[in-house]
Parts: C-alpha cells; structure tokens; sequence
C-alpha cells in the first residue's frame, strides 16, 4: 500500500475556533489555544502530543525544563517530527499506531467500536448516536482514542495472537476471551486532569515531566520508554511490549488494541494487556488515593462534575503525602506552572461507562463530562485552599441539607421522594457550577474576597431554595403545609464565619 495521509502534514486535530490542523502546524502556531472534539478525543489528542514532547525533548530537571521553554519545546518536536516523518503515514507500509499483522482479525465496522454511536439493536436517541462514514482525519482521531479509551466486549477478535504462547488473549476454558477496557477508561470511566496554558504549546510544556520527576514516582520501571513509531510492536508480549507497558510513553499511548484500518473499518484484536491502578500502575493523568487498604480512583461521574473534584485533585497543598488522591499530571506541574505564568487552568474530563457481563456501553446517565477551572498563580497556597474547601463543605451540607428536606416534603404527602431528592441536588449543583469559578477566584483573605464570597453564599442560598421550590409543588393546602414545614432554613450557612 501507497504511503499516504501524513499526520504532520494533513489536517486532522481539531481545534477550538480553527477547525482542523495538522501536528506541523500545531507545533508551529503559538496561537492554538486548545483542542475540540469530545472530552476522550481531547484527553487521546492531547497524550499524542505530550508522547511526541517527552519523546523530542524530555529534560534532565526543571531548570532544564525551565530553560527550554514552551517555543523551545515546540522547535524541538518539529525537529523531532520531521525526522520520524515517514512513520506518521495513516496508510502505507508501516501505519501510524497499526499492526500489519493483525489482518487475520476480522474487520469491525467503524460505528461498533466507538462509545457515542448506536448499532445492531441499540436504540437511536439523537442524530449523534447515528454511525456515518469517517474520512481520514475522523479515523486518525478514533485510532488513536481506541489505544487507551477501548470498551471491552466481545467486538475484539482475540483467536489472533502474535506471541507465541501468550495467554491473555484466552478464557479458562482456552478459548477467545473478552477483550478487556483500555487502561485509561478501566472499569467505570477514569477521570483525567491535565493543566492548560494560554495556547496549545503551552499546556504542552506545562505538562512536560522530566527525567528528575519520572524516577521520583517510581512507577515507570521502563523510565520514559521510546515511542511506539520509533519501534512497534510484534505481538501482545513481546520485548518492545514489555517495554511499552513499563514506561511512561508506553503509557500516554497504551496500545490495548492491535488495529489495521481498511477502507469501510478496521482488523481489531486486544493489544498490549497494561497492569490497573490497583497494581500501582497510572497514567500521570489519573488521580488515586493509595492511604485506605484499597486504593480508591476518581471516577467519571455526570452527577457529580468534575470541578466539585478540584479540592481533592489539589488536596496535597494542604495534606501530608499519603493521605489525599495523588495526579502525578498535577503534582508534578503545579508549583513550576505557579512560578512560571500568571495564569493557568485544571482541565479535567472523561467518560462515564456501564457494564454487564463483561460488556461495556454508554447507558442511562453515563456521558461524557469536562471542567476547566481557572487559577490564579499569586493566589494559589495554603490559606487560598483553605478557604476554597471551607466554602465546598458548605456547599456539600448544603446540598445535603437539601436532599433531605425534599425527602421529608414527599414524606409529608405519604409519597416515596427518592426520585425528587437526587434530582433536585442535581439542580442546585448544577445552579452552582455558574459561579464557582467567582468563589475560586475570591478564596483569599482580603477584605474585598470575603464580601464577595459572603454575596456568593447568599446566592447559592438562593440556589438551595430555587431546586426545592422547583422539586416541592404548593398548589394544594397540603402541599403549601408540608412545604413550608420542610423548607430549607439556611441562616446557619448565611452567617458563618468565612
């Protein structure tokens, strides 16, 4: 097959306000301010470019780090680029992320393997659910979300295996298993948080770990690793795979699916078998509390956006190591990024799954969820967390209070409330989620932060009695009592101290 579709040179990543560029052009416009497509598609795009990053230029340490720059970062991976040219091709002898030798696979159709699309006998609820036909740069952006965000079930067809003896492709009973999920979605839908800058190259540099940082999380055996282009696989277990599994690159781009792209689909077989977060093994990306007997990630949830996850993501300013969820991403990014710019955001996003028997589908309420929250770098230490998870845990009582007056409401009318309460504290956070980069913004301890943050809760008072006036009816004489005996008394909240 012909060599053609360079990912360098074609355009394919989609872009916020720019539509479609090619890896050449990102690296080569400081303009870029940040990626589109769905919240997975962001997270696979972005983990490409950081793949190419610490693959051109990882640093010794953060002077080193800091030397380079985030244009100096940029010259680097288009250097880099331009020499591995011939192994970004879509299509030709050796495919961009592709094993040739996983032909034997049978062909899926491309709709049956992305999470959104509805096939078979699954019903259609909107025009985006619908399978249409993918161009190239639609394809490049599926294959690359397919090697760590792959569902498991049975569309994998693992009869192919390309070690020799490799058992990981087989049941108990010896036959073909049930493809597993992608290490970066795992059993429900992994959160995943990175920082961004003002542009694109930013973020990237921003994220950038050095060699120093790698070899203090001790977690990537392997070190950095080589990139996959640079040297693929030949099987699920091989010696390069082994290798990929191991190190931090082979993490960014995991490779759980072995694909082949054809002109109506692709061969698609489960890859490289990567160790969970229960092993000890992450993506820098995902965050993990390792102090209780069984460590605990931070999962997807539509109910629960992921800003309501920032005091937790950030719970290191404040806590001693060990006792608080872990994000290497952030951890490792936060303190340099204060120094080094003014402003910066937290971006996390991901996709919330279910499961059955093995089989994994977007079902009911899982759906794709982002935030992005942005810091002040002058503002950002102790007493700024402080006040910013004071004013969370009130908010928590507050919805929590909430919850239970609604239940109590329904209680009044001998009506079961269970459907109204959840409903109702997911209008007040949802109510909430409009101000809550203001209360970031005024978590400090000036006299002007305080009056403000004292207008917030009075707003988010009001909130807690909009959701309950919204989820309680008062047309009847009973209802008008029950209301009024349940109605959420807030005064407490109004007049704490903050």
């Amino acid at each position: 097959m012909d060599n053609r579709f360079n990912l360098i040179d074609e355009d394919w990543i989609p872009v916020a306000d720019h539509g479609r560029v090619s890896l050449g052009k990102l690296f080569s416009n400081a303009h870029y301010r940040s990626l589109g497509g769905n919240p997975v598609q962001k997270i696979a795009i972005f983990k490409l470019l950081l793949a190419i990053a610490q693959a051109a230029a990882t640093p010794k340490d953060d002077g080193e780090w800091l030397a380079l720059g985030a244009e100096g970062l940029a010259q680097r991976c288009l250097a880099y680029l331009q020499k591995w040219h011939s192994r970004f091709y879509l299509y030709g002898e050796s495919p961009f992320l592709q094993i040739p030798a996983i032909a034997a696979a049978r062909v899926q159709q491309f709709g049956a393997v992305m999470a959104e699309v509805s096939t078979g006998n699954t019903t259609v609820l909107n025009q985006g659910q619908v399978e249409r036909e993918l161009d190239e740069a639609d394809r490049a952006v599926l294959l690359l979300t397919l090697m760590g965000f792959a569902l498991s079930g049975k569309k994998t067809d693992n009869s192919v295996v390309l070690t020799a003896g490799y058992a990981g492709k087989r049941n108990s009973k010896g036959k073909a298993s049930t493809g597993k999920p992608g290490p970066s979605v795992a059993h429900m839908g992994l959160l995943h948080t990175f920082l961004i800058g003002k542009s694109l190259q930013q973020s990237v540099w921003l994220n950038l770990l050095t060699q120093q940082q790698v070899g203090q999380m001790k977690i990537y055996s392997a070190g950095v690793g080589i990139a996959p282009w640079e040297k693929m696989p030949a099987g699920e277990d091989c010696l390069v795979a082994r290798t990929l599994r191991d190190s931090l690159i082979g993490r960014l781009l995991p490779l759980s699916r072995f694909c082949l792209l054809t002109d109506d689909g692709m061969h698609y077989s489960e890859g490289i078998a990567h160790a969970g977060y229960k092993d000890g093994m992450v993506d820098p990306s995902m965050a993990v509390n390792y102090s209780g007997t069984d460590p605990k990630a931070l999962w997807v949830d539509p109910e629960k956006r992921p800003w309501r996850a920032l005091t937790a993501l950030l719970g290191f300013i404040q806590q001693s190591e060990g006792h608080s969820f872990q994000c290497w991403q952030v951890r490792c990014s936060l303190d340099r990024a204060r120094d080094q710019v003014k402003l910066f955001a937290l971006w996390s996003g991901g996709l919330r799954v279910s499961s059955n028997a093995g089989e994994q589908y977007v079902s009911g309420t899982d759906d794709f969820v982002e935030s992005e929250i942005w810091l002040h770098s002058d503002m950002l230490g102790q007493s700024w967390f402080t006040h910013l998870k004071h004013e969370m845990d009130a908010l928590e009582d507050l919805a929590r209070n909430l919850y239970g007056r609604v239940m109590g409401y329904y209680k009044e009318l001998t009506v079961d409330g269970g459907k109204w309460a959840p409903q109702a504290t997911n209008l007040f956070w949802q109510l909430c989620e409009r101000n809550f980069q203001q209360l970031v913004d005024h978590c400090d301890q000036s006299g002007p932060a305080k009056a403000e943050r004292r207008k917030l809760r009075r707003r988010f008072s009001g909130y807690a009695h909009q959701a309950y006036n919204l989820s309680c009816p008062r047309d009847t004489a009973r209802q008008l009592s029950a209301w009024a005996k349940q109605k959420p008394n807030n005064s407490i909240y109004l007049r704490q101290e903050i």
